[in-house]
């Protein structure tokens, strides 16, 4: 195996495992922060090893076995075993039998880990974006530029939450451990948030070039499915399933034989996957049977008009147009706006929406919000090229191209751009 494909085979299985690391290792050591240094410990093992013997039978084994002997080799230290023998819970004066305990301690079900790990970090005592930041990092493996696109701040910023809430789950002393049941829907609208953004990142990746990361939406379905179950009585636990299956549905048609990006009105409904679809739909059902309205309830019915849709042009625009409505005056934010304005321009026309569009930059905190967002042109390029602006769209879809750090992503917007371009040539030699 050569040194790169030894490197990209450690990345690969990193994108996997690392939730499962860490989740595991901070049961272990009951400190997030530990349990993320001993799992980039066997990350830095994998690099320097499995380029040169190879990647091994069971690498997420492999990550898992190099990170518990780092942390019991720590735990022979005088002050890291006290705190070894308090964790375990018996003396562990002898080094084997602390080993065994480690790894007795480590063989519950990953899902129960990771499960876990993100009610422990998404304790009410961390700050709302604090908790937020972690539970994205240690969860999803998300770099701080990931974890910035997210939440629509500068790097530094992110980076400051994830720094500051280690700091304060360690200095509060809040053990790693699932809240009691009476605690778990104080905690269930930050849970909810990050199972809610780990699937948007897997679903259309900030950067690299991979169009989606298939790793991440499934850990984030399989979390929002676990999380309902642990709730049935949480409406919106319900409506996130729903709104993650039927979302989920559509990604084999997301791209074409090439692996070429394919926006959502030009899809192929045949690729759908109809067993998510009668997933989210039954998931959308019990949030209704348990009433309450939320916003990803809100928009798992925005994806449910979609999914009942036999055709793009068969898509109840108007009532798409209403919930994004709803959803807006209920849960406002700079994203949900410029959705609306595209959910308009389908169901009202191009002009209904570009005035909201125009209504949106206009607020002086969105528009900073939006500003290194790819997605604010590529919604003003579409809605003037309905609107027949296509020299004007052709722009915004350049800037987009511009502005998104996702290869293919970038050559959509490049194909628009030009297509858009196209469009506009044959008008311009009738002016003339």
């Amino acid at each position: 195996m050569t040194g790169a494909s030894g490197v990209a085979a450690v990345e690969a299985v990193w994108r996997i495992e690392s939730a499962r690391l860490v989740a595991g290792l901070a049961r272990l050591t009951g400190d997030v922060g530990t349990a993320e240094e001993l799992a980039q410990d066997a990350l830095v093992a994998a690099l320097e090893r499995w380029p040169v013997d190879g990647v091994p039978p069971n690498p997420g084994g492999w990550l898992m076995t190099t990170a518990k002997n780092r942390a019991v080799d720590g735990f022979r230290r005088a002050a890291v075993h006290r705190r070894a023998v308090e964790v375990i819970g018996r003396d562990a004066t002898d080094v084997v039998d602390a080993r065994d305990a480690v790894d007795d301690a480590l063989d519950d079900p990953v899902g129960d880990d990771v499960l876990r790990l993100l009610f422990t970090a998404c304790h009410p005592a961390l700050h709302r974006d604090h908790r937020v930041a972690l539970t994205l990092r240690c969860l999803s493996g998300l770099r701080t530029d990931e974890i910035a696109r997210a939440f629509l701040v500068p790097g530094t910023v992110a980076g400051q939450r994830v720094s500051r809430a280690k700091k304060a789950l360690r200095d509060k002393g809040i053990r790693f451990a699932m809240p009691a049941p009476e605690e778990l829907v104080e905690r269930l609208a930050s849970v909810l948030e990050v199972i809610y953004l780990v699937f948007n990142e897997g679903y259309s990746a900030t950067a690299g070039e991979d169009w989606m990361r298939p790793e991440l939406c499934a850990e984030a379905l399989r979390l929002a499915r676990l999380t309902a179950s642990l709730v049935p009585g949480q409406a919106e636990a319900h409506g996130l399933a729903a709104l993650l299956e039927l979302t989920q549905a559509r990604a084999a048609a997301r791209h074409d034989a090439d692996g070429r990006p394919v926006l959502l009105q030009h899809q192929d409904r045949r690729r759908w996957d109809a067993l998510l679809v009668r997933r989210g739909l039954a998931a959308l059902a019990r949030a209704a049977e348990v009433g309450g309205i939320g916003p990803y309830t809100l928009q798992a019915a925005v994806a449910a008009c979609h999914a009942t849709a036999r055709t793009a042009a068969e898509t109840d625009r108007a009532q798409i147009a209403a919930l994004y409505d709803v959803l807006a005056a209920g849960w406002p934010s700079p994203v949900v706006a410029l959705n609306r304005a595209m959910a308009h321009g389908y169901a009202s026309g191009p002009e209904a929406g570009l005035a909201l569009f125009d209504e949106v930059v206009a607020v002086q905190e969105h528009a900073a919000a939006l500003a290194a967002y790819p997605q604010r042109p590529a919604v003003h390029g579409e809605l003037l090229a309905m609107a027949g602006r296509h020299a004007e769209a052709a722009d915004r879809f350049v800037e987009a191209a511009a502005l998104t750090r996702n290869g293919p992503e970038r050559a959509l917007f490049a194909a628009r751009a030009a297509e858009a371009a196209a469009a506009h040539a044959p008008e311009s030699g009738r002016d003339r």
